[in-house]
């Protein structure tokens, strides 16, 4: 018997997403409380970052190349801090690379740099990028397909730590350096700007053994992914302490709020949305809770 497929978790860079697209652009605008007001600077305010800064499938989308919101937490920490200048960047799909060389966004359209937003009088920037690097979706995707055949196992962890070696942390330590470039150069384009580097919020519970079938991961496989994101968020914590950058943390406000949640909860959706978002991916609310954690971050 052949085995059931789910379906695969996009990188969301491919043009098949317009049907997608179509229906979260028709969507009514969702609306969002304005976090309290921010300690930013009032100079230029440049957001860099992927799909979880830019906010895929949250109405109202601003850029349909880049799968762009306006209810992303930059947008939100922008207007809360009343920035004489904001440029958001940001792009779903990229990865280090596309902030320090360009690429394409998801309609195959070239794009510059990210960093080229960044200029020598901007006094906030913040980052959020590591999850491409590391083949966020890619992994996703193959964890919740792997977790139909064993859903009270570990396929997924037995798959990436075959042989020996945890191939996701191997990952995490390559992209390491990439991260480290990436705040170099913001720090060099910027010299008088202040940095910071955002982590990921919880996708999957903080303890315990996930709600799969809902969110289709193995029940031995949550404690690997989840050990998985918090690694990867202290590697980013780490490159930002050593760089001169600072650290905001959205996985602990996050807790509690992972895509097991209801509906009305949750600030990352699982593999079918039941929110504006796009698979495993913020909603508004977690755009929201990011903005908070961000303005909390820079009023400490």
């Amino acid at each position: 018997m052949t085995r059931p497929r789910l379906p695969r978790l996009p990188r969301l860079r491919a043009a098949t997403r317009l049907a997608a697209l179509a229906l979260a652009t028709a969507g009514v605008l969702l609306t969002v409380a304005t976090p309290a007001s921010a300690a930013v600077p009032t100079g230029r305010y440049v957001a860099l970052g992927d799909s979880y800064t830019a906010g895929p499938l949250i109405p109202t989308q601003v850029d349909l190349n880049c799968l762009r919101s306006n209810r992303n937490y930059p947008s939100l920490v922008a207007a809360s801090a009343g920035s004489s200048s904001f440029a958001d960047v940001s792009c779903s799909g990229a990865t280090t690379d596309d902030i320090l060389y360009g690429g394409s966004g998801q309609l195959g359209i070239a794009l510059p740099p990210q960093l080229n937003a960044v200029t020598s009088n901007t006094s906030l920037v913040t980052v959020q990028i590591g999850g491409n690097d590391i083949g966020f979706s890619g992994i996703i995707g193959d964890c919740a397909e792997a977790s139909v055949s064993s859903p009270l196992g570990s396929p997924c962890k037995n798959r990436y730590t075959a042989g020996g070696v945890d191939q996701l942390q191997a990952r995490i330590v390559a992209a390491t350096p990439k991260i480290t470039a990436v705040v170099q150069a913001v720090r060099q384009a910027a010299p008088g700007a202040r940095v910071v580097v955002l982590g990921y919020p919880a996708i999957l519970p903080d303890s315990g053994y996930g709600c799969w079938p809902v969110v289709p991961i193995a029940y031995q496989d949550v404690p690997y992914l989840r050990g998985v994101e918090k690694s990867l968020n202290a590697m980013l914590a780490s490159v930002a302490s050593a760089n001169g950058a600072t650290y905001a943390d959205v996985y602990t406000p996050s807790i509690g709020r992972d895509a097991c949640k209801g509906s009305g909860t949750r600030w990352v959706e699982g593999l079918v949305p039941q929110n504006s978002a796009a698979p495993f991916h913020p909603n508004a609310r977690g755009e929201q809770g990011m903005a908070t954690a961000l303005i909390a971050r820079l009023n400490s």
